[in-house]
């Protein structure tokens, strides 16, 4: 069970998968900004909605004069099931047969839920259309992931894998090119040819894509740096390659 406390995030899974939303917890009996669209949106589809504080926060305040490193109870906070995800049938379904222009993503072993959380809600909003992420040695898709997604991780089908390897070849069979990233890579982002399906893969914070990744790759492409800071966070450049992989074909 999820416990999300970004009202962005609620909304999104009220409007998606209602059903999965077990409980809304506010503080105040008259919420504002986003957590009051919660709420009616909890209501119209039947969702308990609490005011005041939780059991467990009002446990929490009982201990505050034995602990004073207590942490302060939030203001809202929501009950979610987790997602499920999609299958890579389901994933790949709207691959173009006429080859047009289209980025999926996938991300080889990201291990901050942060990072994870923030290529969601860039791919969410600039419309890529499905995220495989990987099972083994990645961040899970914990509270912090769906929170600093925005809602992104509602709104992105994505498929959970064990084997990328095996991934890449269904994909490149279903028609898509795989892009791979890599800051020793010869050619630039924008060299790379835009009128065509990709599958961009986006690797591990600290050691990048893995080998027998790269392998899989039909092109492998970087940000070059023009200052003095040669390296960027995961997240930022997955935001930079989605933008120039999504944007008007010239």
């Amino acid at each position: 069970m999820l416990e999300l406390k970004n009202p962005h995030s609620v909304l999104a899974a009220l409007e998606t998968r209602p059903r999965d939303v077990i409980e809304i917890r506010l503080q105040s009996e008259k919420p504002h900004g986003s957590w009051k669209d919660v709420v009616e949106l909890a209501r119209q589809h039947d969702v308990s909605v609490r005011h005041g504080a939780s059991r467990r926060n009002e446990g929490r305040r009982r201990q505050k004069h034995v602990n004073e490193k207590q942490e302060r109870p939030g203001i809202a906070e929501a009950s979610v099931r987790e997602h499920s995800g999609v299958d890579l049938d389901t994933l790949f379904d709207n691959v173009s047969d006429s080859k047009e222009p289209g980025l999926w993503l996938a991300l080889d072993c990201l291990q901050d839920p942060h990072n994870v959380g923030a290529v969601f809600r860039s791919a969410a909003f600039f419309g890529v259309r499905g995220i495989v992420v990987t099972r083994d040695r990645s961040a899970p898709l914990n509270s912090t992931v769906y929170d600093v997604s925005c809602g992104g991780i509602e709104y992105v089908p994505f498929s959970l894998q064990t084997n990328l390897s095996r991934t890449l070849d269904i994909a490149k069979n279903r028609g898509l090119w795989v892009l791979g990233t890599s800051e020793h890579a010869e050619k630039d982002i924008a060299g790379i040819n835009r009128d065509r399906p990709w599958l961009t893969v986006i690797g591990n914070e600290e050691k990048g894509l893995r080998r027998l990744t790269l392998q899989k790759c039909d092109e492998v492409c970087r940000l070059t740096p023009h200052g003095k800071v040669a390296s960027l966070n995961a997240s930022v450049a997955a935001g930079i390659l989605i933008a120039n992989l999504t944007g008007p074909i010239k």
